[in-house]
């Protein structure tokens, strides 16, 4: 089995995986995505792009989304480093709405952590040279991209490092989450429609 645990966190919808490592001699393998598997655990996702991104230390990357119709969910890892990772729900109705989940990733727990659309995401790379695996459900949209700031104080994410953070400027322009522009509804199971 490639995969010990799909958990989830805080917020119900962002899921915690914690894959397997099979080591020998020449190192280790691993599967980091496999479709029945993820089907088996209610992530009906396929995925369209692959990115990866190298982080100094204290580099904050985020808080990214899409709007609809370009909304992408991401499951992200990483192999190198080490982060923390912050997915903020910004579904107008969610009981969550407002609130986020934050998980430390790094290359020597085998993890990785699955993002629905309806979400920022970002991280803080705690360590220089960290590589950080993306996989999307869309491809990236220029015009349907949007970001919410860092550090809105009304989200008050806990970010590690708190001397010498290092953002794009692009980043360093981003609205609070009460002013962001967002286009994600949270619809109950009751209402038979997903979450989106």
């Amino acid at each position: 089995m490639p995969f010990k645990e799909f958990r989830r966190l805080e917020i119900p919808d962002v899921i915690l995986v914690e894959y397997v490592k099979f080591p020998d001699n020449r190192g280790f393998f691993a599967e980091l995505w496999k479709r029945t598997d993820f089907l088996a655990s209610n992530i009906p996702y396929d995925f369209v792009q692959l990115s990866i991104s190298r982080s100094r230390r204290g580099v904050i990357r985020g808080l990214h989304y899409q709007l609809r119709p370009a909304e992408q969910g991401k499951l992200v890892t990483v192999v190198k480093g080490r982060v923390l990772d912050v997915a903020v729900d910004i579904r107008r109705g969610s009981p969550w709405y407002g609130r986020y989940v934050a998980v430390e990733l790094s290359e020597d727990e085998p993890k990785l952590l699955w993002i629905p659309p309806g979400f920022a995401h970002g991280f803080q790379s705690l360590e220089d040279d960290t590589l950080f695996i993306y996989l999307m459900t869309k491809e990236y949209s220029p015009q349907h991209e949007r970001c919410i700031a860092w550090n809105d104080p009304e989200l008050a994410i806990p970010w590690p490092i708190k001397d010498n953070v290092i953002v794009s400027e692009k980043d360093s322009k981003c609205p609070p989450l009460r002013s962001a522009e967002t286009n994600f509804t949270y619809y109950t199971k009751a209402s038979n429609l997903k979450h989106c």
